[in-house]
């Protein structure tokens, strides 16, 4: 799990909840920044609205539960995804690759397992890359798609914090004529800003910041199994594959990353 999103949402809220109570009125204050209307308004609103956007009601779903990928942790790493790469390399210099076929039963990657039953099928590498760079693009737009639902959302948020914000005043100005009802219709058409403030800056543009971050690792990775078969196919040396794949890394983490590489010196030939 992810504490780093955790303690950042729930940070942002006790931040806000201490705000609220830290004046003269205490707990009590609590009160005074809830309002049904304009939780309607407001919430009910944006997320109405972005139904309307999706494609489906199953897709508007799927989007809203992306949220929870940014609280999950990622299984692998491109270390490991180095290993593997260069380990297979060692089998295919050393076997040949159609005995990539048995180790490729053990993988649990769906991309690297694909790109290496293609290599074992004896695809052509120009086709090779190209299946693996078209299914690549796919993914960074699925991916693109729900990080740009997160964006939408953020942009809905004020938007319809505006509109309940007219809505009040508008409240307002038809009871001018009576003094006591100023000052409750001001803050309910203040407390619409709120939420939708809320909504955008507390939750939907660090969702989108984190996706877009998480897609970026994702991508990195596969590109570097597509190098990685494409390397293997070529019949590379496993030594010059992993200094290839280094170049993906930052030159800090790359010797703790690789640093128990398992590169043989039998693979040179």
């Amino acid at each position: 799990m992810d504490l780093a999103t955790l303690i950042g949402i729930f940070g942002c809220a006790a931040a806000v909840v201490y705000g609220i109570v830290s004046g003269d009125q205490g707990v009590a204050a609590l009160g005074n920044f809830w309002d049904m209307p304009s939780f309607l308004i407001v919430f009910i609103g944006c997320l109405m609205c972005m139904m309307t956007m999706s494609d489906s009601i199953g897709d508007f779903v799927k989007s809203l539960k992306s949220f929870l990928l940014t609280i999950k942790t990622s299984s692998s790493n491109e270390g490991d995804t180095i290993h593997k790469i260069i380990d297979l390399a060692n089998v295919a210099r050393k076997e040949g690759l159609l005995q990539l076929e048995e180790a490729a039963g053990e993988i649990d990657d769906d991309f690297l397992k694909k790109g290496i039953m293609l290599i074992v099928d004896g695809t052509d590498q120009e086709l090779v890359s190209s299946i693996l760079e078209t299914e690549l693009n796919c993914i960074e737009d699925r991916h693109g798609k729900v990080i740009g639902f997160w964006e939408s959302l953020a942009g809905m948020g004020p938007a319809w914090g505006m509109i309940g914000t007219l809505i009040g005043l508008i409240n307002m100005l038809k009871l001018l004529d009576d003094p006591s009802s100023i000052g409750p219709n001001m803050a309910v058409a203040l407390i619409t800003t709120l939420y939708g403030s809320l909504i955008a800056n507390w939750l939907c543009i660090p969702i989108a910041t984190k996706l877009r971050a998480k897609n970026k690792l994702e991508i990195r990775m596969k590109e570097v199994v597509c190098e990685g078969i494409l390397s293997i196919q070529a019949g590379e040396n496993p030594r010059v594959i992993e200094e290839k794949l280094k170049s993906f890394l930052a030159p800090s983490v790359r010797d703790e990353v690789l640093g128990g590489g398992n590169t043989e010196q039998g693979g040179e030939g």
